[in-house]
């Protein structure tokens, strides 16, 4: 059964960032928005595929960039709370 989709605003900016970079750095936004777009498919798709790292809160990576999309799952849709560098304490943003 495929779930819905909710990409939390500060998820969204958090993507707009990483687009925004790598346009501007490498011209390689559009295929960092693939990738996510890729991910995304697959979580709503097979969305207990990727580990559990804190509580309820999963953890899958982003294809040929180094960026963690991180997620929950309820019972009728995927929730993605933030995408960030992997650089970056996942501790340093408390939005669940």
């Amino acid at each position: 059964m495929t779930l819905g989709l909710l990409i939390k605003p500060e998820a969204e900016a958090d993507i707009g960032r990483a687009f925004d970079y790598y346009e501007q750095h490498a011209g390689a936004g559009h295929r960092f928005l693939d990738r996510v777009d890729a991910l995304l498919g697959r979580l709503v798709e097979l969305p207990h595929a990727y580990p559990v790292l804190h509580q309820n809160v999963r953890r899958a990576l982003v294809r040929d960039f180094p960026y963690s999309l991180f997620y929950i799952v309820e019972p009728s849709r995927v929730v993605v709370l933030a995408v960030l560098h992997q650089a970056r304490d996942p501790g340093s943003w408390p939005r669940t």
